[in-house]
């Protein structure tokens, strides 16, 4: 009972202090915190003592267990190792048995071997006299001309018989070869109604019986044959097709033993007879009588063909693929690509021209002849760089001559036809053949319709003292600038690609720069003209309007007006004529327009105020007017033009100031940096000049 009592008592998970407490709970009066029993130190001691006396005795046994186990140990240990010793020593001779008799069966195996040879050697040539044997009892058979035996005669042993057959037809026997031949076809025949059954396996069956005779070309042509009998019912025949290789694509494999051969046979006979006269059929019929259409169909039928070939290319048709429908679809096309860059361009060339007329004609307008060296060309170029009023102007009732609508019909030409020279055009003739193209959409639309509305424009642009001027280039520079944006778009996004690569890109761009320079300089010219018509009717609008009264009233204290009527009708039709620049422009060109028309206005604002004489409140009546001008140069938002302005109304305070403050004020900010003779002239148009002495100022 004491044992089992100290077995529980070392329950796992052992803790010693945990161990101790149980002890002295089970122990009568052991307790700490009391209970039934009262504490007692001596029965607590007694039972620790006794306990660990227990402990001593268990430690004893347990000890004594652990070495009996320790020498079973040592003894079952020697004894295995006796027993491994035995076992290695019994695989050592089992392993030696091995070899003995891998080598005897080697051994055997040789003789074997041997004998097999040997006995092949005696059975061969005794199957070959037996083979030779049986084909001249069947030869005889020929010799007589009677068939006797049932090979011959039983139509399901047509593929023995086909065998025997091949090999005695090379002996020359009149009788035989026409058994050969009957054979044959009727070997053919059983393909072809197998191939209608849809039986794949006698379809092989009998196919490979043909593969040695010399039919078998004639029965690949029998079977692509039928396969295309109802294969075309639908109106697209590149539908078709593809639908067809692909059926036939999952059969050959099946049927013959070289199925790229078949399939790439298949094929050539599809191309040359099928779609070549299909692409005849369209073509013919429109290459005299429709050349759009013509070209059309071309395009159409070569991209198809093309991309069918594409297609095709997927299925194994042997070792070079490419080159064989390469030279499938060039046979078929090569009469019409030698001549289509020809025919394109004729095309191209009447397409644009009744474009272009049908324009003109709508308008009632008859072309002019520019270019051509006349006299009213001189008097045009001479009137253009002098504005010498050398005869009256063109009065082009406000029409412009450029039509989006042509431009935008000429370049989907243009674009059309570099789809189809890409298309179409051998590699290497592709960059010359969309350079001849770039010429003429140049030649149509530059030349005939941009640059000759430029001249139009030109000549129709009146005199600089010409009154109420309808100014309408600044139009024609709008559309202008529209429509070779467009020409600039085609050039980079179809030409470009075209010859990106080739030395006639330097000879696009050339002919491209050169295009543009000529026509910015007519728009320069044509603009510098129209900034003078504006100038001039500025300066008429100030010649019939502005009083010399204006600046020197009878009533010096009886002006009620802010500024005078010229002042104000100049701005009004300075601030029209800056908003119309900038609908006609667009980047950097409105800029340099409206810096180039603000420095002219202030121009002729500052030599028309120096035409009069100014008393004190009319002074005042020219600063309003200047004050009154520099807000419309605001419009203009050129830094330029507004610092002429701002310069202008403090060269007008010098009408106003009083004559002490005449040296102040010309040392100002804005004055300091100017000629002392234009700050004199100004002072010199003050009515009180001489009366006051205000030239000492500047002596």
């Amino acid at each position: 009972m004491a044992n089992v009592t100290t077995a529980q008592l070392f329950e796992e998970p052992f803790d010693a202090d945990e161990y101790i407490e149980r002890l002295a709970w089970r122990t009568p009066g052991g307790g700490s915190k009391g209970g039934a029993v009262a504490f007692d130190p001596k029965k607590l001691l007694e039972e620790f003592v006794n306990h660990i006396e227990e402990l001593k005795q268990l430690d004893e046994r347990i000890q004594r267990k652990v070495e009996k186990l320790e020498q079973q140990c040592h003894r079952e240990a020697k004894e295995f190792a006796h027993k491994v010793q035995d076992l290695q020593r019994s695989n050592q001779v089992a392993f030696q048995h091995f070899q003995e008799l891998d080598e005897h069966i080697s051994y055997v195996a040789t003789k074997v071997c041997h004998l097999g040879d040997q006995l092949e050697g005696v059975n061969t040539p005794r199957q070959r006299a037996v083979e030779a044997q049986r084909l001249m009892t069947y030869f005889n058979e020929f010799l007589d001309g009677e068939l006797r035996s049932d090979v011959f005669n039983n139509p399901d042993k047509i593929k023995e018989a086909a065998d025997i057959i091949q090999k005695l037809h090379l002996i020359p026997c009149v009788y035989l070869k026409g058994k050969y031949h009957d054979l044959e076809r009727q070997l053919i025949q059983e393909f072809t109604a197998a191939q209608r059954r849809g039986e794949i396996g006698r379809m092989r069956e009998v196919a490979a019986v043909l593969l040695h005779f010399k039919g078998y070309a004639h029965c690949v042509d029998v079977y692509i044959k039928q396969c295309q009998e109802g294969a075309y019912m639908r109106n697209d025949v590149f539908e078709d097709i593809a639908i067809l290789c692909q059926r036939v694509n999952k059969q050959v494999g099946e049927v013959f033993c070289s199925p790229e051969t078949v399939m790439a046979k298949l094929i050539q006979s599809i191309f040359e007879n099928k779609i070549q006269a299909h692409v005849k059929e369209r073509l013919d019929e429109t290459r005299n009588s429709d050349v759009e259409q013509y070209l059309k169909n071309l395009y159409d039928l070569y991209t198809r063909t093309t991309a069918l070939a594409a297609k095709l290319s997927d299925f194994n048709l042997g070792s070079d693929k490419h080159t064989f429908l390469s030279k499938l679809i060039k046979n078929i096309f090569s009469c019409y690509l030698e001549s289509y860059i020809d025919m394109e361009r004729q095309y191209l060339q009447n397409r644009s021209g009744m474009i272009l007329q049908r324009y003109y004609d709508s308008k009632n307008h008859q072309k002019r002849p520019v270019g051509t060296g006349s006299i009213q060309e001189l008097k045009e170029r001479i009137r253009q760089r002098t504005n010498l009023p050398l005869g009256p102007s063109i009065d082009t009732h406000g029409e412009t001559f450029l039509s989006q609508e042509v431009v935008v019909n000429l370049l989907q030409e243009t674009r059309h036809a570099f789809e189809r020279c890409n298309k179409l055009s051998d590699p290497a003739d592709l960059p010359k053949n969309a350079f001849s193209i770039f010429l003429l959409l140049v030649e149509y639309l530059c030349v005939d319709h941009i640059d000759y509305a430029l001249e139009i424009g030109l000549s129709a642009i009146p005199s600089a003292d010409a009154k109420n001027a309808n100014l309408y280039f600044l139009d024609v520079v709008q559309q202008a600038n529209t429509i070779f944006h467009l020409f600039d778009k085609q050039f980079n996004d179809h030409l470009m690609p075209l010859i990106s690569s080739s030395p006639k890109l330097t000879e696009c761009l050339h002919k491209k720069k050169e295009v543009i320079e000529q026509m910015e300089v007519k728009l320069d010219t044509g603009i510098d003209r129209t900034l003078n018509c504006m100038i001039g009717q500025m300066k008429h609008i100030l010649a019939t309007e502005q009083k010399k009264t204006d600046f020197k009233p009878e009533d010096e204290n009886n002006v009620m007006i802010q500024y005078t009527t010229a002042c104000s009708k100049v701005c009004a039709y300075v601030s029209k004529q800056v908003e119309r620049v900038r609908r006609s422009m667009d980047g950097k060109n409105v800029d340099t327009v409206l810096t180039e028309l603000g420095v002219r206005f202030h121009r002729l604002i500052h030599e028309h105020l120096q035409q009069f004489s100014y008393s004190s409140m009319g002074g005042m009546l020219a600063i309003c007017d200047v004050a009154e001008y520099r807000r419309s140069a605001k419009d203009f938002r050129v830094p330029l033009v507004l610092q002429l302005f701002d310069t202008l109304h403090a060269l007008c305070n010098l009408l106003v100031v009083a004559p002490d403050n005449l040296k102040q004020v010309c040392s100002g900010e804005q004055l300091t940096n100017l000629d002392r003779n234009l700050l004199h002239a100004f002072v010199q148009l003050r009515v009180d000049y001489r009366s006051a002495r205000l030239g000492r100022h500047f002596s």
